[in-house]
């Protein structure tokens, strides 16, 4: 299997200068919005039945980062999340465990402790998550927090203002200084928020720039705007992500994040994976859902069809 994303690799001499970097992403082939559309409306068409659709739904939660990003979470909320991670389905000991939890780097700590032992992942938001407006070195302070108290994922948001002004260089640059900063112990996703980038062009550059700068995934937003993940940008993301490790041999995850609340929305995100990127994808190692809700129903939707009966949502724990 194809290991995770280096800045080391065949493409790096595209970022020596911003020119270059300018010449590379704008060289991309345009993107064909109403063909993208069509395509991605076309796979979410596709019927998941019985067998197909119980394996579908324990692979969706095996890939729920399971989030709470507010200014009201507290050590307590945090460390519920953290048992809800481990034991989704606490009457079921055979329901998988979800690929994380994401938090703030200063309950970090917190939910380290409590998925201790459990292979369920910490990660954290960090470069001043979600506006990403904060000089660098507060930043990579940021992340280096999260990574001292246990962090093994890092979501950065990258600067969509710099990106959108065409300062490329300074975003890749920004991005490499992060991936140095999570050092040898954690996985970086980087977010894009696509609702901010304003053309499926520039999604596909964003895509593009934070594989070149080291990505281990590529994400499509922070959950904290009016457009966040969707069949389309997500569609392009994975076109991005086959195409990269055609090219380079290295295999970058791709996380939709934000919107995605039923067992139906995520079964269709698994049909773009496996019909756009492939089966190799088809592992919470490089496909994720940012999520609070939708394991809620993927729950309710799994008990539905062990029992018979939808139990409804009093039996499933809250977030």
């Amino acid at each position: 299997m194809p290991t995770t994303a280096s800045s080391a690799h065949v493409l790096s001499d595209v970022a020596a200068s911003d020119s270059t970097l300018r010449r590379f992403l704008h060289g991309l082939p345009g993107v064909d919005a109403v063909g993208l559309e069509a395509r991605a409306a076309s796979l979410g068409t596709r019927s998941i039945k019985t067998t197909a659709k119980a394996y579908a739904i324990d692979l969706a939660i095996s890939m729920v980062d399971l989030t709470t990003l507010e200014g009201a979470d507290t050590p307590g909320k945090v460390r519920a999340l953290g048992t809800k991670a481990v034991h989704p389905d606490p009457t079921d000991r055979t329901t998988p465990t979800t690929a994380a939890v994401c938090v703030y780097p200063d309950m970090v700590a917190v939910a380290k402790e409590a998925v201790a032992g459990s292979g369920v992942k910490v990660a954290s938001v960090a470069t001043a998550f979600p506006a990403g407006r904060a000089a660098l070195d507060v930043k990579l302070a940021d992340v280096r927090e999260a990574v001292a108290a246990g962090a093994d994922e890092i979501d950065m948001v990258i600067d969509r203002g710099a990106f959108l002004a065409g300062r490329y260089l300074k975003v890749y640059e920004e991005i490499v200084a992060v991936k140095e900063a999570c050092g040898t112990s954690a996985r970086l996703k980087v977010i894009f928020e696509t609702g901010e980038l304003s053309t499926y062009d520039n999604i596909r550059r964003a895509s593009w720039l934070g594989m070149l700068a080291g990505a281990d995934f590529i994400k499509t937003s922070t959950g904290k705007v009016a457009v966040n993940a969707t069949p389309a940008n997500t569609l392009l993301m994975l076109e991005a992500v086959r195409d990269f490790r055609a090219q380079t041999g290295v295999q970058v995850g791709v996380k939709p994040a934000g919107g995605i609340r039923t067992s139906k929305d995520a079964i269709k995100f698994l049909v773009l994976v496996n019909e756009t990127a492939g089966a190799d994808w088809l592992d919470n190692h490089w496909f994720r859902f940012g999520a609070s809700s939708l394991l809620n129903d993927l729950l309710m939707q799994r008990q539905k069809l062990a029992t018979g009966r939808y139990s409804g949502p009093d039996y499933v724990t809250v977030d």
